[in-house]
């Protein structure tokens, strides 16, 4: 199922294990409790945490690999796919910056893909059009897992040298 356009899409039943390993090895802390159901066009990975319930019902948790940060979504998958895509596509799936992307002679990911940072927000990169690339999924988020475990508890300014990608 694809939402906004192609901004954000669901998961296929048989690619939930492969992205949920991916963003655990990404967010080793959310290992075992998260799975992940549906994706948006920046690569961002939306998930039923399993920690968080509201009423027995899992609440969705945003990870995010430009950024190494994870965030908390007040609602379950269904109130995020009906409400929260329809009222708020510009909280949830950055919906403006999609258009400007697309409007400047970017693509539609397709399912396999997603646009990324070349530079993570984390180690300096910039929010812009200009730091965005079109690349497979399972490949940026490999690499985020590894810059992220690399960096992750660092002092904010901390000079990062030596990183090699495996």
């Amino acid at each position: 199922m694809i939402y906004l356009d192609g901004a954000y899409r669901v998961h296929r039943p048989d690619d939930v294990a492969r992205f949920t390993k991916l963003a655990a090895d990404a967010f080793p802390e959310f290992e075992g409790r998260i799975t992940c159901f549906g994706s948006d066009w920046l690569g961002r990975q939306f998930a039923n945490d399993r920690g968080r319930l509201t009423d027995g019902a899992p609440q969705v948790l945003m990870l995010e690999p430009g950024t190494g940060q994870a965030l908390e979504i007040p609602v379950d998958q269904a109130a995020f796919h009906e409400e929260e895509l329809v009222q708020e596509p510009e909280a949830a799936v950055a919906y403006s910056f999609f258009r400007d992307w697309k409007a400047n002679g970017g693509v539609t990911p397709s399912y396999e893909e997603c646009v990324g940072y070349q530079k993570p927000l984390y180690l300096g990169g910039t929010d812009d059009l200009r730091n965005l690339q079109l690349t497979g999924l399972d490949v940026y988020w490999t690499l985020s897992a590894q810059l992220l475990a690399r960096t992750r508890g660092l002092p904010v300014g901390t000079r990062v040298a030596g990183i090699t990608i495996s």
